[in-house]
Order: C-alpha cells, then sequence, then structure tokens
C-alpha cells in the first residue's frame, strides 16, 4: 500500500488527535472534522476489520455491515499488507482486556 509521502501530510492533524484525552473529546473532534457520511465509511471499514480479523467470511460481514465487497477486500488487504495500524490497535486492544 503507497505511504503518505512526509511532504504530502500535514503532521497537524495527527498531532491533534493524539492530544486528545476522553471517548467523548474524540468523537466530538470528528464530528466536527468530518461529515456524516466520511464517519459512517471510516467506522464501517474499522467493524469490517474487526470482523475480518474474528474469522468471519466476506458475505457474512457484507451481509452484517452493509459493506461493499470492495470495501471488505480493501481492509482485508490492509490487514495482511498494510502500515501495521490495524494491527497495533487489536495488539493493545488484547493487552488490556487481561
Amino acid at each position: 500500500m503507497a505511504r503518505i509521502a512526509k511532504k504530502e501530510k500535514s503532521d497537524g492533524l495527527y498531532r491533534a488527535i493524539l492530544t486528545l484525552k476522553t471517548e467523548e473529546e474524540v468523537y466530538n473532534f470528528f464530528q466536527d472534522l468530518c461529515t456524516v457520511t466520511e464517519l459512517r465509511a471510516m467506522e464501517q471499514r474499522f467493524e469490517v476489520a474487526v470482523l475480518l480479523r474474528q474469522g468471519m467470511i466476506y458475505n457474512d460481514i457484507l451481509e452484517r455491515t452493509g459493506a461493499s465487497s470492495a470495501t471488505i477486500s480493501r481492509v482485508n488487504r490492509s490487514l495482511a499488507f498494510g502500515h501495521g495500524g490495524y494491527q497495533a490497535y487489536f495488539e493493545r486492544s488484547a493487552e488490556e482486556k487481561k
């Protein structure tokens, strides 16, 4: 997967996210930053990632989330060949549950 080049991104956004301390702050920040459609798309991709990680098959994920097969495939590629963002979350989430 292509990585956004350092000169093409704004570190300000990522730093801003890191300053947020509560779930409510994060929720409010993303409500201000994104449209409802953008938020729903990100929420759907995240749900697809969780379901793929749990071993659910494409057809069941499609039925449960309404995500297209293209979206499911893209998320699956990110899980397998991405930059490790999902993996970092899953590992930390598993540690917190211990």
